[in-house]
């Protein structure tokens, strides 16, 4: 276990830890955990931001003052010998680990409890659900009395169909996530399957939009972008970003723009990395699209992007809160989404200020964008909705998850 960064006392004596896996990979949650911790800290606290992990570019967005511990990342199966020591109990994770290939994260366990006994924070919160079953045994072997809020990013239901071993996390979310003093979920939707799928009484479930919107959204949408297709006003762009892989629905996306190019002059940029790289190009190419398409990579500022856009296209077949989308009106840019569950019909209020279409539904989100580049409404409006999920109302929910002392602001 290793520390860096610096550390402050908070002007309210509170020491906070925020855990997860790492902040790699891109994606709305390592967003969300550097947005909380830095709000955490200008908010006085002190801030320990704990990782398997300490890499990923979102690490230089973090703010001096934050203090961050990682653990290394190691095999699952170095915990073992800690969970054994409560092998009643510990024979309830066992699922977790007959997959053959557990979460790494789960590895974590014992220097994550070694850093509660060390430290002893107040308070830590966690995100993701095998971060959330490693914070939630690690509070437990370390025998601390720190509160911990665990938080659910995703659809659960969808999540325990993609892989071998998420097949398991219904019934460990439906025993371990009671031992949590609070537990959080990034929209109502996610909240009500979470419920659902795992067999938690729904009251004990606080929907927490994620820290998206922040002051400085209008000079980072400002800033310039090194893309020549943004700046030729001449041909519209249709712009899409997520992480590439199947959850996201980007070959959808690539159809549906193969329909629109059809009828008229446009393109496309997908921002974002992940395994489907490939396959997405070779789509392109057989659909005759690729000269109009281009795949960046990862950007750490995509507000730019999307400021400048014509379109913004949400195509996921699930999400748990679709952060880009609310990004993106945030920047005044018109979107268009699937109705996927869950969040987008949330964010857009069935359809009012944005464009929903079913899922997987090629020509209907041709057309959605069609009659969006045609009538893109007003910005304006975009910019209001997106008010609903700014970092401070964030923060003021989750230390409401985090601190008895703190009420849960409506």
């Amino acid at each position: 276990m290793r520390g860096g960064g610096g550390t402050r006392p908070g002007r309210d004596g509170r020491h906070l830890a925020i855990f997860t896996r790492s902040l790699a990979g891109g994606g709305g949650a390592e967003r969300m955990m550097v947005s909380l911790a830095a709000g955490c800290l200008h908010r006085g606290h002190r801030v320990d931001l704990v990782l398997g992990q300490a890499r990923g570019a979102f690490l230089d967005e973090l703010p001096d003052g934050v203090r961050v511990i990682e653990l290394g990342r190691r095999s699952a199966f170095h915990a073992l010998p800690a969970l054994g020591r409560q092998a009643s109990e510990a024979r309830g994770l066992w699922p977790a680990f007959r997959t053959g290939n557990p979460h790494w994260i789960l590895g974590c366990i014992p220097e994550l409890a070694a850093y509660l006994r060390s430290e002893r924070p107040e308070a830590m919160f966690s995100a993701l659900d095998h971060p959330n079953l490693a914070a939630l045994w690690a509070r437990r072997l370390s025998g601390v009395p720190t509160r911990l809020g665990v938080s659910e990013r995703n659809t659960l239901s969808r999540r325990a169909r993609v892989g071998r071993r998420n097949r398991a996390l219904p019934q460990l979310v439906g025993r371990f996530y009671p031992w949590a003093d609070g537990i959080g979920a990034v929209s109502n939707g996610v909240a009500d399957d979470l419920a659902r799928t795992a067999g938690l009484e729904r009251s004990t479930i606080t929907t927490i939009g994620n820290p998206l919107v922040g002051p400085d959204i209008e000079k980072q949408a400002g800033a310039p972008v090194p893309h020549p297709w943004l700046g030729d006003a001449s041909v519209p762009v249709v712009l899409g970003a997520g992480k590439l892989r199947p959850q996201k629905g980007f070959d959808v996306l690539l159809r549906a723009f193969a329909v629109l190019r059809r009828r008229r002059p446009v393109r496309l940029i997908v921002l974002g990395e992940g395994p489907g790289r490939g396959a997405l190009s070779r789509l392109a190419r057989r659909l005759g699209v690729a000269t109009q398409v281009d795949l960046p990579g990862f950007v750490v500022n995509p507000f730019a992007w999307m400021s400048r856009a014509r379109v913004f296209a949400l195509s996921s077949r699930w999400e748990g809160l679709p952060g880009v989308l609310v990004q993106a009106l945030a920047c005044g840019c018109p979107v268009v989404a699937t109705d996927c569950p869950s969040g987008p019909d949330e964010i857009l209020e069935g359809g009012r200020f944005g464009r929903l279409v079913p899922v997987d539904d090629v020509r209907a989100l041709a057309s959605a964008l069609e009659q969006t580049l045609d009538a893109p409404g007003d910005p304006a409006l975009r910019r209001d909705r997106a008010g609903a999920y700014s970092v401070d109302r964030a923060l003021d929910r989750t230390l409401a998850l985090l601190l008895p002392d703190r009420p849960l602001p409506d």
